[in-house]
């Protein structure tokens, strides 16, 4: 094949789904030519399996992306059909925003922002050979001959790479959504010593709206106080559509159970690892078969299809299996497959080849991100996404890489779980994960990283102006609220209104907040000063800052402990056989690791407490000699 030269640029993105979509427009945003490269521009920022964006975990990654001066937040706030706020009966750290998204519109106006952004081609062409001289990468080179010349590299090819279709008996080559698949890159990569790995996720039917019995189920609606993704949107109101909830019966087990053989991963057809915790219908059935029944939500696709998501309904079973299981749901017993569910297999990357900044360790200037790292969901792809398209610019400029610890972001939770641990199954962002989840609240993300954001360059004065005012308005109101005291006289017959014990001597209002049943809202008769404007998540902030203070006040000391291994740093160099007295496991996984500090060390599997004060022993000992010589 003739190649020619196509374009030179300062970044490359290899792929459009969320993780390519905001390092591209990273990088641009930050006054660096780039180009976006893609199999269909119809693929951009698609959703191929469940219509929403957030949900436990991933909605603290959606704030902190936009926090960050992303675009995800931004985006779904556009094009969200229903919102709701998860896990509201539990405290605030857990809280996280999930919405169901048009999927339609949400593709639309993602390529819109891309193709109206500075600094940013997009071109629609397979990549199928990566260029690498020296240990650096060069460039790529398209199906058709285009050569095009960059800086730096960044590969989010999502679940495309050699990507296998499996419906029973039924497998083929092909991407989701019946995409074609990038047959020729994964052999580049691993010509060029990327470790490659092969996983699995898969998605559920696609049912035709008009053959739902919704009578039979029951009615889910959006929160009436919609709460947006994105910190530049204060009210948001729009007329949100219902999503439905219905269950499995003894009968879709007993198909599924005399099915099982047909089965694409019971039957031996699918040798790769899928994601623990969205499993497929067959796998809950064999899993839990002491439970009578699963929960299926029914949620639309969007405005314009009566395309209807089957939530929890994923599996690997042949079509005509399908029908009959579905056939046997309360409320779907008459249900038209419109998309039959199927699971997809496809190449990835062992992500303990990454470091920190999701540069790839044997390879200048070629960084990954998203489904490729191994890692589940478009929320953590677009989080991977920024990050490496924030650290191809400071690369291109000799600058230190952005990296977020585990105690500044939950995107520092995901990449360092992805690059120090590695992963035996498609990644997925949990509250769980994080040590420090109640500084590291959703609502707070503006607060913990705006000013970062724009110190990169990416934030610009419209946001951080917001997000000045905000900080403002937050230490302003709580020594307003320390300030101002009430009698028993003025208080008790409120405060006993509320469901709170009487009190015998003045209070101030900010102590009167730290009782649980006593919120910002219940005490407004007590506060004759309250200012008339204070933004809504400036309240929010208020009320759990106090309500928590004594827990929040722990968690702080906590990770100013986890920040001293953290500042102790190793040199990318170091030979960890030649410390005496380290395990041979710890050497072994340190010299393949290869830390940054002393704290990321400690997180290896297989190294062990006795092996991180051995390293400690040998830093300190390496410290007196510099001193004395």
């Amino acid at each position: 094949m003739i190649r020619y030269d196509a374009g030179q640029y300062d970044v490359i993105v290899v792929g459009a789904g969320h993780a390519g979509c905001e390092a591209a427009l990273a990088a641009a945003r930050m006054g660096h030519s780039t180009i976006m490269l893609t199999m269909t521009l119809d693929s951009i920022a698609m959703l191929p399996c469940n219509p929403s964006i957030g949900g436990t975990g991933k909605g603290h990654l959606v704030k902190e992306i936009d926090a960050l001066g992303g675009e995800m937040g931004l985006n779904i706030d556009k094009t969200f059909i229903q919102s709701r706020m998860l896990n509201t009966r539990k405290g605030p750290a857990v809280h996280s925003l999930r919405t169901q998204a048009d999927k339609t519109r949400y593709h639309i106006e993602m390529k819109k922002t891309l193709e109206n952004q500075e600094n940013l081609d997009l071109v629609e062409g397979e990549v199928v050979d990566i260029i690498v001289e020296n240990d650096t990468v060069k460039g790529v080179a398209t199906r058709t001959g285009s050569v095009y010349y960059g800086k730096t590299v960044i590969l989010a090819t999502g679940v495309y790479l050699k990507s296998k279709i499996f419906m029973g008996e039924v497998n083929y080559e092909s991407g989701p959504n019946g995409l074609f698949p990038a047959m020729y890159l994964s052999e580049k990569l691993k010509a060029v010593g990327c470790n490659m790995r092969r996983f699995k996720t898969g998605t559920p039917a696609r049912v035709n709206k008009d053959t739902i019995d919704f009578s039979k189920m029951d009615i889910q609606n959006g929160d009436k106080d919609i709460v947006p993704f994105s910190f530049m949107n204060e009210n948001l109101d729009i007329e949100q559509e219902p999503c439905w909830l219905t269950r499995t019966t003894e009968e879709t087990h007993k198909i599924i159970s005399d099915n099982l053989h047909r089965s694409a991963m019971y039957g031996g057809g699918i040798e790769s690892t899928g994601p623990r915790y969205c499993p497929s219908i067959e796998d809950k059935i064999v899993r839990f078969s002491d439970k009578p029944s699963h929960q299926i939500f029914i949620e639309p696709e969007g405005l314009e299809t009566k395309e209807m998501y089957i939530q929890g309904f994923s599996t690997s079973l042949p079509v005509e299996i399908q029908v009959k299981m579905l056939r046997s749901v309360i409320g779907l017993e008459n249900a038209k497959i419109m998309r039959p569910a199927y699971a997809i297999e496809y190449d990835c990357i062992d992500p303990t080849q990454l470091k920190p900044s999701l540069e790839i360790k044997h390879i200048n200037n070629l960084f990954s991100a998203g489904q490729f790292n191994g890692s589940s969901g478009y929320e953590e792809a677009a989080a991977q996404g920024l990050i490496s398209g924030i650290n191809a610019v400071l690369k291109i400029r000799g600058e230190e890489p952005f990296i977020l610890n585990r105690s500044e972001a939950y995107i520092g939770v995901l990449i360092d779980d992805l690059v120090t641990k590695g992963t035996n199954e498609p990644y997925r962002m949990m509250t769980s994960r994080a040590e420090y989840r109640l500084v590291l609240r959703q609502d707070n993300a503006d607060l913990r990283l705006t000013e970062k954001g724009y110190n990169i360059g990416l934030v610009k004065e419209e946001r951080y102006k917001r997000y000045l005012l905000k900080k403002d308005s937050i230490e302003n109101e709580i020594k307003r609220l320390k300030n101002t005291n009430v009698s028993p006289e003025t208080a008790n017959t409120i405060i006993e209104r509320a469901g709170s014990t009487s009190i015998k001597a003045g209070f101030s209002l900010y102590e009167l907040l730290k009782r649980p049943e006593l919120t910002y809202e219940n005490i407004k008769e007590l506060d004759k000063n309250r200012p008339e404007i204070l933004l809504k998540d400036a309240k929010t902030q208020c009320e759990v800052m106090i309500k928590y203070e004594g827990y929040i006040e722990k968690q702080l000391k906590q990770i100013d402990q986890f920040k001293k291994l953290e500042n102790k740093k190793l040199s990318e160099d170091l030979d960890y056989d030649k410390i005496d007295g380290l395990r041979i496991e710890a050497r072994q996984k340190l010299n393949n690791i290869k830390p940054v500090s002393v704290g990321q060390a400690s997180r290896i599997s297989g190294v062990s407490p006795a092996d991180i004060s051995v390293l400690l022993v040998y830093l300190e000992q390496k410290r007196r000699k510099k001193k004395v010589e």
